[in-house]
């Protein structure tokens, strides 16, 4: 029974936010025995299943096989009138994230958590109030865990409607456009833009920095580059954006070419004409409105909310996770910090350890990452080596047509312990898992080498390049290390 006033109704646990950080953690802390509630105010699973990771993927999914079917003469597929119906593939989309989602309330339901739709608002340090429209419930908790998640960053001179998107609309866009214009060359604009590229619009990526995905390395971005630049995407790199400006069938961006940005002599001011644009600079965490400062919860200069190591606040019984709390704005960083805290709730002695966290840009090729670059082991004070192995070797790969890429794996000069590794190419998303245990287990590289992989496989890679590191290399002449 839903009492709404002032009447305050006891719970155990309160989780604010449904998405793969909350809805994970409501789950773990059930299953370790304790009474949960979970508060959401819009869809189940988050942005991420409703209008980020899954519906993206599924999109990116399709423009690859809409490309490999329009391209592929060079293995005999010779196909006449093909065409894209896009509000077909919308709802193909649409279907994937409804059984996701649809899937996500059934498992909350079946462990028996509460759920309740509305938006919470602190009103103590032990006390919210979820409003449903003009209406309120009040909730008192024994502990309390904070996965609201973030938002995409709206710029002052790009204000977000009609012809200006964030990811969430253009995810959901009913019509292809022409020409697309993306402010943003992070890895949402490459997906997005490549994604868009692929299924046939004419797209421009203007990035602010030296090169698109700044965080990644130069050998990795210019092998993307070249793709890209295959799929008719063109990048503008070293530019800031100023203004746009709309009408009913377009919009004109205003931006700023090369270092000179304060506005004096020789600075090139260009235009871009589009039918949309597409703003993907950064996400911002959703911690504004949620009366932290009345339950006395400290929120950084960015929004951010410190943690410990327990994903403890500074308040007695309020735990943050997921986007809110420093570190990546990752799906999978938020269940593992939605089951730490739950476990810690529920009395166990647990901790983060972020030492191995693995990143993935759903480009083509793909690209993921896990641990640390040689850059930044040496920056650690580690004094490293690294190995790679080409996709060009691999047979696998070849018969996949996808011979761009290599494994890279980063290991400590003496022992050999795996510290970081970075895949370029196809399957790089699914190879990535094998080489997180490594480094999470504290692997060597003859422990990678004796470990026999099947045939053809892409995962043979990682065997080959920890032969290649080790000194004994089969597949490659020369030993590809340094």
């Amino acid at each position: 029974m839903v009492v709404v006033g002032e009447t305050t109704i006891d719970v155990d646990v309160l989780v604010i936010g449904g998405g793969p950080g909350g809805y994970v953690a409501a789950i773990r802390a059930r299953d370790l025995g304790r009474s949960v509630h979970l508060v959401e105010r819009a869809e189940l699973g988050g942005v991420c299943l409703n209008r980020g990771c899954i519906p993206s993927k599924a999109l990116i999914t399709a423009a690859h096989q809409f490309q490999g079917a329009r391209d592929g003469e060079e293995i005999g597929f010779l196909i006449d009138g093909l065409k894209l119906d896009l509000s077909r593939l919308q709802a193909w989309k649409d279907s994937r994230v409804k059984t996701l989602t649809g899937g996500v309330e059934k498992l909350l339901r079946g462990r028996g958590v509460e759920i309740i739709q509305g938006s919470a608002y602190f009103v103590g340090p032990k006390e919210v109030r979820v409003y449903e429209g003009a209406e309120f419930t009040r909730y008192r908790f024994h502990s309390a865990i904070i996965a609201t998640g973030s938002r995409p960053i709206e710029l002052p001179g790009l204000p977000f409607g009609g012809r200006i998107l964030s990811s969430t609309e253009a995810l959901n866009i009913r019509e292809l456009p022409e020409r697309l214009v993306i402010v943003g060359g992070g890895y949402i604009g490459v997906e997005l833009g490549q994604m868009f590229a692929k299924l046939g619009s004419k797209v421009t990526i203007l990035e602010g920095a030296p090169h698109i995905l700044p965080s990644y390395e130069e050998d990795v971005v210019r092998l993307l580059k070249r793709r890209l630049k295959k799929d008719g995407v063109t990048v503008i790199e070293g530019v800031k954006v100023r203004s746009a400006e709309q009408d009913e069938t377009s919009v004109t961006v205003t931006y700023v070419e090369g270092t000179d940005r304060a506005g004096e002599e020789g600075e090139k001011v260009r235009a871009l004409t589009a039918d949309y644009v597409l703003v993907t600079v950064g996400r911002r965490p959703n911690t504004d409105d949620l009366g932290l400062d009345v339950a006395g919860v400290k929120v950084d200069e960015r929004g951010f909310i410190p943690v410990n190591d327990q994903l403890k606040t500074n308040v007695e019984g309020i735990y943050a996770i997921g986007d809110i709390v420093p570190g990546p704005a990752l799906a999978h960083k938020a269940s593992y910090e939605g089951k730490i805290a739950a476990e810690v709730i529920a009395g166990r002695r647990a901790y983060v350890q972020y030492r191995a966290i693995p990143a993935v840009v759903y480009s083509d090729p793909e690209i993921a990452t896990v641990g640390m670059n040689v850059r930044e082991a040496e920056a650690a004070g580690e004094k490293v080596k690294s190995a790679s192995f080409p996709y060009a070797a691999n047979g696998r790969a070849l018969t996949q047509n996808a011979k761009e890429g290599f494994v890279r794996l980063i290991f400590t000069e003496e022992d050999e312990v795996l510290l970081g590794a970075t895949v370029v190419g196809a399957g790089a998303s699914e190879l990535i898992g094998e080489l997180t245990l490594a480094i999470e287990m504290g692997a060597t590289l003859m422990d990678l080498a004796l470990t026999i992989h099947a045939h053809p496989t892409l995962s043979e890679m990682i065997m080959e390049a920890a032969d290649v590191g080790i000194g004994l290399p089969v597949h490659v002449l020369g030993t590809q290390r340094t």
